[in-house]
């Protein structure tokens, strides 16, 4: 196997056009295991742990721009007002070890349904930049899982960095799993909601093959608070509404048994953090005004 390491992003980038099947790695918390469990062992590594541009973010017009090599505790310590949901979900990620070595553009290569950065991203409209030599393109999250572990990169492509709107209301993330942390999701849900466009964001984790939204449901959500005048009264979420938009989720998502959790544990959990998450970003948007 060899070992590729460059210094740069103009030579991550020759490497990756030269190198097509070589994995790149930069945190390893999920390489590494693929690697020593000898679940694939390709040609070669593409390091990027030197390669500087990946490893910043700043704020440019309405928007974060997340350098793919930021770690999970840096979000966490560093962007936790700018990207609320992510934040949150970020302090679920592992242990303080793999918080200081992942990163978000390694969730997104790995593509895993149970990834737990996917669910905020979608809630948040994010979109990802990807670049080749060929050029830079973005590509809306919506877009970039296209099946198991799969995702919309092509073969001499890198992830450069995460474009997400800075929020214009609350946020907010629930995982279940065997323990709060240090655990692969049994599923998870992000919420976002957007007062200037009174609408309303969601992600749903682990319960499909990929990563996906619940347009339907947020939908629902958006058009009953507006019919109930609540985005200007700001008054109390009803339950029945809230308890209706988890039902909503729940029919989105198509999930599986697994060693982790039944299909339809799965589905009940959903329609539960949906219906708590929604509750808990109303009541801070109550608080806001």
């Amino acid at each position: 196997m060899d070992f590729l390491q460059p210094g740069t992003w103009a030579e991550a980038l020759a490497a990756r056009a030269e190198h097509p099947g070589a994995v790149p790695i930069a945190g390893g918390t999920d390489v590494m295991v693929e690697l020593n469990f000898d679940r694939c062992r390709p040609p070669a590594l593409l390091d990027l742990t030197r390669v500087s541009e990946l490893t910043q973010w700043s704020v440019e017009g309405p928007a974060v721009r997340l350098g793919a090599g930021v770690t999970y505790t840096r979000i966490i310590n560093e962007l936790a007002c700018q990207l609320p949901g992510l934040a949150m979900a970020s302090r679920t990620v592992g242990s303080p070890q793999i918080r200081n070595r992942g990163t978000v553009g390694g969730n997104l290569g790995t593509a895993s349904p149970a990834g737990d950065a996917h669910p905020a991203l979608l809630a948040a409209e994010a979109e990802v930049e990807v670049a080749s030599v060929r050029g830079t393109r973005r590509i809306p999250i919506t877009e970039f899982y296209v099946g198991v572990k799969r995702n919309a990169l092509e073969a001499d492509e890198l992830i450069a960095a995460i474009w997400i709107n800075l929020p214009s209301g609350p946020q907010q993330f629930s995982k279940i799993g065997t323990r709060n942390a240090m655990a692969i999701a049994v599923c998870s849900f992000g919420l976002a909601l957007y007062p200037d466009r009174r609408m309303v964001g969601t992600g749903i984790g682990s319960a499909a093959p990929t990563p996906r939204i619940a347009a339907e449901a947020a939908q629902f959500l958006a058009e009953g608070l507006e019919e109930a005048g609540l985005w200007e009264s700001r008054a109390e979420l009803p339950r029945s509404l809230a308890v209706e938009f988890g039902t909503r989720v729940k029919e989105s998502a198509s999930p599986i048994d697994d060693v982790r959790g039944t299909a339809a544990y799965r589905l009940h959990s959903l329609a539960i953090m949906a219906a708590r998450t929604a509750s808990w970003a109303w009541t801070d948007y109550r608080k806001a005004g």
